[in-house]
């Protein structure tokens, strides 16, 4: 199969010396780029080679796409709820524990569907999923997470799950209900079934796992050291969050007697295969020793405001040597799963909190592209360059957000239009999003799958509330 994308304004490549092509082809075979420049489409018609699709560049802007280094697809279905709008971050979890309790496998496949559609549809071509709910009677221990790359594969999105897990329940200090956890040797030997199945560590692979221990407050010691035997044995990385909060700050010198990272140090978890969501609270040590073991660290900046978590020091951690990409977190915490959202948002959280200090438009770009792909330990995405993967986005100019400012296209790109800006999405050598449109999937049908599904988890949340009460009001008695 080859792809010709003929004539486009701008390809943005965010090589190591950032060209610019203006006026360029970007011929694709199979699943790798074959050649960029001017005239590339005519010299591959005179050299006779047959060209199966040709794109339209014109008015267009080529870009690598974008990675996502954290998120919780099953989170889709319970954006938007009133009473959790505006809580912290552990009032905002134990409210909404008691929804994902009534988890099963429709509601992670249609959630999959949306999250992942969303991010196709705002320019994202790789994305890491962190799911680490598992309720008792939600299918096999592991269903679950098949699902999730069933639906992956169905929209045409690389895909990164990572096997999440919580194994300390309510009843033994930690803060999910207890039907919601899972012992060690369930957790350890679907991570191993999982790792079995699907992982592929090869070149342009659509799938790689992960290992993830949810948190310090959701999983044992005994857990976490676990899963870094099994992970190094399996050639697997490991993902969890890390300082978020005070509040995890806190709880971790009361419970362990140190600060978040020096636990997760104590228990092996740092070094180049290791990747913390948020890592928002570090002291300037802490920000060295991620950057000497080459961790990385995946920011979430919607997020973090939303929650009031705090501002992650990017500048420092880059500076330091960390690796950092983007992540848009579960849409619980951010309402969306909008790459494109996420991308300026860190653009301009970066410039309030950290002065010219922040980053630039760039900057950002590469951290959504370059970065992300380094925190999964890819080489072979968020650069186009003749033998990476054809992973790219179009981005059509031509359109009145972009109108008075076509004066650089990546300052364009991050700061103006909005995020229904990207016409085509191409993951791997196939077109997945074509005019702005996903091609894997009826998004009319998805949309009201979800909005069922999402009612469905409501509604038996509250029932359970109403039964817990009524079943509180008969011990005490009148």
């Amino acid at each position: 199969m080859s792809l010709l994308i003929e004539k486009a304004d701008w390809v943005i490549t965010l090589s190591d010396r950032g060209e610019r092509v203006r006026e360029a082809d970007i011929l694709i075979r199979g699943p790798a780029i074959a050649a960029i420049g001017p005239g590339v489409g005519e010299e591959a018609r005179a050299a006779g080679e047959g060209i199966d699709e040709t794109i339209d560049g014109r008015g267009k802007v080529a870009i690598p796409g974008l990675v996502n280094t954290h998120h919780h697809l099953y989170q889709t279905l319970t954006r938007n709820i009133p009473d959790v709008q505006d809580l912290p971050l552990f009032p905002w979890l134990l409210k909404l524990y008691e929804i994902w309790r009534g988890l099963d496998e429709e509601a992670v496949e249609v959630g999959a569907l949306v999250g992942l559609g969303e991010l196709l549809k705002t320019g994202c071509t790789t994305s890491a999923d962190h799911h680490y709910v598992f309720p008792r009677g939600a299918g096999a221990a592991g269903g679950l997470i098949d699902t999730q790359i069933a639906a992956a594969r169905r929209l045409g999105i690389r895909f990164h799950p990572t096997r999440g897990s919580m194994s300390l329940g309510r009843s033994q200090g930690g803060l999910p209900p207890d039907d919601v956890v899972q012992t060690e040797d369930e957790i350890l030997a679907d991570s191993r079934r999982l790792a079995e199945a699907y992982h592929d560590p090869s070149r342009f692979s659509m799938c790689r796992l992960a290992l993830a221990p949810c948190s310090p407050f959701s999983v044992t010691g005994e857990l976490m050291r676990r899963t870094v035997e099994l992970a190094r044995a399996l050639g697997l990385r490991l993902h969890t969050h890390l300082a978020e909060t005070a509040d995890e700050e806190r709880f971790c010198l009361e419970k362990f007697g140190c600060r978040p990272l020096d636990y997760m140090e104590r228990l092996g978890w740092i070094g180049e295969d290791v990747w913390f969501a948020h890592a928002i609270h570090l002291s300037d040590d802490e920000v060295g020793r991620l950057g000497k073991t080459r961790t990385g660290v995946a920011h979430c900046p919607t997020s973090n405001m939303k929650l009031s978590s705090g501002v992650c020091r990017v500048p420092d951690l880059l500076a330091a040597g960390a690796r950092v990409g983007l992540g848009v977190d579960g849409s619980a915490s951010n309402d969306s799963s909008d790459m494109w959202g996420e991308m300026r948002q860190a653009y301009l959280l970066g410039r309030l909190a950290h002065g010219d200090r922040g980053l630039g438009a760039e900057d950002v770009l590469r951290l959504a592209t370059v970065g992300g792909a380094r925190v999964l330990g890819r080489d072979d995405i968020g650069r186009l360059a003749p033998g990476l993967a054809a992973d790219l986005v179009l981005i059509d100019l031509e359109q009145i957000g972009f109108a008075g400012g076509r004066h650089d296209p990546v300052t364009a790109i991050v700061g103006s239009g909005d995020s229904h800006i990207v016409d085509t999405t191409i993951v791997n050598g196939r077109v997945v999003v074509r005019g702005g449109r996903l091609v894997g999937a009826d998004e009319s049908e998805i949309v009201r799958r979800a909005n069922r599904v999402s009612a469905g988890l409501l509604e038996r949340a509250e029932r359970r509330a109403l039964q817990r009460d009524q079943k509180r009001g008969r011990e005490v008695g009148p």
